[in-house]
């Protein structure tokens, strides 16, 4: 691979990708490499806009009424996000909630869904909240929590799952893309698997979603949760999204029976009746305003094509290997992540023992990772608005702090942000 600037230059000019860098507040502008796209992504130029439609026209004027257009929108947003970014036909995403109540909520269904069994599996590198909420739903519900081993840099290895699963299994919850490493799942041999064992296949997609295609209907997928100001920029706190696979949505039902997930919702029944379809999957009023930035977030993506984000991601992350192997390694600082663009997602991770440093450093010389336990440093560029040149100048700039050893004059001891 050709490592100069030129190189990198040229790729840019040849980027398919390229135009939507200026639909996005600050890229070329703030004189940020920034490269935590996967922790959150840019605001969209159209994200301003959108909002003050919705707060001085259909809020300020419309008042109440306005609800006869919103009263729809986590439906209407879930089926722009299935068919656009998540390969799933209409009916069967819904917007709204967090994350974390989003996996309880499906969690919690899928196991009363599987009597008898009384195991709940994940991985000891999931991400921090499916780890919490699986062991306080196994608490709760009398159940054990198997914790599968999983290498922090390469990920989950499939005969360790298989050796996992057994008739006692209710539900595996994975992510599809490792958090801390970039790892990337093998969707087609972890369900088959999982489905051979009886249980149900939960997939975190946060690390995933709108950076490397999914295709949840083709893949058999059962159940799904993922956040939405990531890659698809939708903003801090965004509402996340959930997927129940058509033929399992009359067979689960929601722990959390709110008003939204009711059947006749504004008869104000004495009793709960689940709504048909997707649908009863809602609790409580959707958050409209977050709604509306996850729309035009999701479009930008959906009009990109997630396959041509992806060619571009394992392009850029290939060039980070191989800028980290020309420059940093030598330095002292190893690659922690799949070497194969093909297992990875659109992240990759490096470790060194002074790591929150070297994070502090960047970030002074306007470059934008972030740090992970234990030792990481993340770079994640996003194909929607980072450039290669971006890539290159940034592992330029990271070697010039590990040469000149100016990561030192920072403290060790960590914020509460990292």
């Amino acid at each position: 691979m050709d490592l100069s600037r030129a190189a990198a230059e040229a790729l840019d000019a040849a980027d398919p990708l390229a135009g939507f860098r200026g639909r996005f507040a600050g890229a070329g502008e703030d004189g940020l490499l920034y490269l935590d796209g996967n922790s959150l992504g840019r605001m969209p130029l159209a994200t301003p806009a959108t909002l003050s439609r919705v707060v001085e026209e259909e809020w300020a004027r419309g008042l109440v009424g306005s609800w006869s257009q919103w009263i729809g929108a986590a439906t209407r947003i879930g089926d722009a996000l299935g068919t656009g970014v998540l390969g799933a036909a209409p009916g069967q995403v819904l917007v709204g909630d967090s994350t974390t109540v989003n996996l309880y909520k499906l969690l919690v269904a899928g196991a009363a869904s599987r009597p008898g069994r009384d195991v709940l599996v994940c991985t000891a590198d999931d991400f921090p909240t499916d780890r919490y909420v699986v062991a306080g739903v196994a608490e709760a519900r009398g159940m054990t929590v198997r914790e599968i081993e999983a290498d922090i840099d390469q990920g989950l290895d499939l005969e360790v799952l298989a050796a996992g699963l057994d008739e006692r299994v209710a539900v595996v919850v994975l992510s599809l893309v490792a958090y801390r490493s970039g790892a990337l799942a093998d969707v087609a041999e972890v369900t088959r698997l999982v489905h051979e064992s009886g249980a149900l296949l939960l997939w975190d997609l946060s690390h995933a979603v709108g950076a490397v295609p999914v295709d949840l209907d083709a893949s058999g997928a059962d159940l799904a949760v993922g956040c939405t100001y990531k890659y698809l920029n939708g903003g801090p706190g965004a509402p996340a999204f959930l997927y129940v696979r058509r033929e399992l949505q009359e067979e689960l039902r929601s722990p959390i029976q709110g008003w939204f997930g009711q059947r006749d919702q504004f008869e104000m029944g004495p009793e709960y009746v689940p709504a048909e379809g997707i649908e009863r999957f809602g609790v409580g009023t959707p958050p409209v305003l977050g709604m509306a930035s996850v729309e035009v977030g999701a479009a930008l993506v959906a009009e990109a094509g997630i396959e041509t984000l992806a060619a571009k991601g394992r392009a850029m992350t290939d060039l980070i290997v191989a800028l980290g192997d020309a420059w940093l390694v030598p330095e002292g600082v190893a690659l922690a992540s799949p070497r194969e663009a093909s297992r990875r997602g659109s992240h990759v991770t490096f470790a060194h023992p002074q790591a929150w440093q070297l994070t502090q450093a960047l970030v002074d010389r306007q470059v934008v990772p972030d740090f992970r336990t234990p030792d990481r440093v993340r770079l994640g560029p996003a194909p929607l608005y980072t450039r290669f040149v971006d890539v290159w100048d940034a592992m330029a700039r990271f070697r010039e702090i590990l040469t000149d050893r100016s990561y030192e004059a920072f403290p060790a001891e960590r914020a509460r942000v990292t």
